[in-house]
């Protein structure tokens, strides 16, 4: 029961559609609170194995409604407490344990650029306009682009989209990394559920326990990084499904996971 969204699962895997064509998916409280409720949702469900995120008609995500008469999109902020603003979603893509695939069939500005930067694999239409617009708005981009853009596309390029918050196109975005491909709208969807679809191939511990890594890895230093690794490798190594890893690969057939990210995962 999501307000702004659509949701669906098939063939273990979700696709939630942010839903409200006619304001162009603009971000709003109830947005962000449909968006922490479904991830939570998937991440909790042993049988969602992959999550893709896409818009209906024919934008992503036009940013913030900002013509909602109360300024809400920017939540309220208490300094003394922890809480993000109720506009901020309480639970992010790199929160859940299974990959996050934004499928961006259309403008993505602001929030709507910022938001898909969270997740871990990225497609887009190759004439979509995307803007990580906030500073030509006088406020500055959220969710954590300041860390995540330049660790992806370097110092330079982050600067670039996010000092100036000039208009690019969906191609110059996959130029620069920040997106896997550029396809025609129509194909984005599409493609990036054919993605997903690889992603079902993995073990889901392995890949609970690796997107973990990658995500900590942001921050993390090299040398630490190693000494993080080594006991987690070992640990995966004398389970069930690395064993039928290799045994399945020797025997030409498709794998048969048995570990379950609910309740198979290391101590992390």
């Amino acid at each position: 029961n999501y307000s702004t969204l659509l949701f669906e699962i098939k063939d273990s895997i979700a696709v939630i559609t942010l839903n409200r064509p006619d304001k162009l998916n603009a971000w709003n409280e109830q947005m962000a609170i449909d968006i922490s409720n479904a991830l939570a949702d998937c991440d909790n469900n042993d049988d969602i194995r992959a999550v893709v995120i896409t818009g209906s008609g024919r934008a992503f995500c036009a940013g913030a409604d900002y013509f909602s008469g109360d300024n809400s999109e920017f939540g309220k902020f208490d300094e003394s407490s922890n809480e993000l603003p109720l506009s901020w979603p309480k639970v992010m893509p790199w929160h859940v344990s299974k990959p996050v695939l934004a499928a961006i069939n259309g403008h993505a500005i602001g929030v709507g650029i910022t938001f898909p930067m969270t997740c871990d694999i990225r497609f887009v239409a190759e004439n979509a306009k995307i803007q990580f617009a906030f500073v030509r708005r006088g406020i500055l981009p959220e969710l954590a682009p300041h860390v995540i853009v330049p660790r992806i596309a370097g110092f330079s390029n982050a600067a670039d989209l996010m000092l100036t918050g000039r208009m690019i196109s969906g191609r110059e975005l996959a130029d620069i990394g920040l997106a896997t491909a550029a396809l025609p709208a129509d194909k984005v969807l599409e493609e990036t559920i054919l993605r997903a679809k690889e992603c079902l191939k993995a073990a889901p511990v392995s890949v609970a326990v690796s997107k973990r890594l990658l995500w900590e890895g942001m921050t993390t230093p090299v040398e630490e990084m190693l000494h993080r690794e080594v006991p987690l490798f070992f640990n995966i190594a004398e389970q069930a499904d690395a064993i039928e890893g290799f045994t399945s690969f020797l025997e030409k057939r498709d794998p048969i996971w048995k570990l379950k990210v609910s309740k198979d995962m290391p101590d992390m």
